[in-house]
């Protein structure tokens, strides 16, 4: 835990590579300490407490994966061959797409945070974290950055022991409102930008990680918006 925080988070701590490649089942366990600041936001009321909720998450763990995101977009969105998206997902340059990718989840997660109850935050994060293990999964790494040196080491047994922290860390908001449990669907979005990496790149690298994750929160919280909004939360 002590060694992956400094990776997926801002939090002052000196991290090991070697260590935190195999404590990757860990991730789920940064949640609460990534939302942390943001929840307490939100459960007081603040005026524009959505905002500001959002602003204390980047505070918290960075701008990394919004970068992610731009770059991931901009070799979606990249007409030509494999080779050609790859160019353009590592092009220094941001693109429109990459802009529009960022705006869009940034307005989302915004908008979504006003029409869920403060704790939905703490889920979108447990979601965004989990779906970064799903992605490490699939071992398909695109060249030789830092996702394909945790890749190495991610097997069955760390994915089993993320799985059960996950459902652990869940289980207690579940079991205070079942309507949360909706908040599990959100998993589909980070698995269709998996798939959509997978398709257009041929493997993930840290931009598809970091695009994963954001894709992943922000689908959460819109579910979640959703089920608040016409089940009567």
């Amino acid at each position: 835990m002590r060694n992956i925080l400094p990776f997926l988070t801002r939090v002052p701590l000196k991290g090991d590579f070697e260590r935190a490649r195999n404590e990757l089942w860990a991730f789920p366990l940064v949640a609460p300490v990534s939302s942390a600041l943001p929840l307490v936001l939100l459960y007081l009321k603040l005026p524009l407490s959505n905002v500001l909720a959002l602003l204390a998450l980047y505070f918290t763990i960075g701008l990394l994966h919004l970068d992610g995101l731009a770059d991931w977009a901009d070799g979606i969105m990249a007409k030509g061959d494999r080779e050609r998206k790859i160019r353009a997902m590592k092009d220094l340059n941001t693109g429109i797409a990459g802009v529009f990718a960022v705006v869009m989840v940034l307005f989302l997660q915004v908008y979504s945070l006003q029409l869920v109850p403060f704790y939905a935050i703490y889920l979108a994060e447990l979601n965004s974290k989990f779906s970064l293990l799903l992605g490490l999964a699939t071992r398909k790494p695109l060249g030789q950055g830092l996702g394909a040196y945790f890749m190495e080491k991610m097997n069955g047994k760390q994915l089993a022991i993320g799985t059960v922290l996950y459902a652990i860390l869940y289980l207690p908001i579940a079991l205070y409102n079942p309507l949360a449990l909706a908040g599990i669907t959100g998993l589909l979005f980070g698995a269709y930008a998996v798939k959509l990496s997978l398709n257009n790149f041929g493997g993930i690298n840290g931009d598809c990680l970091g695009a994963i994750a954001e894709i992943t929160r922000t689908g959460t919280l819109l579910v979640l918006a959703f089920a608040w909004a016409y089940l009567g939360g």
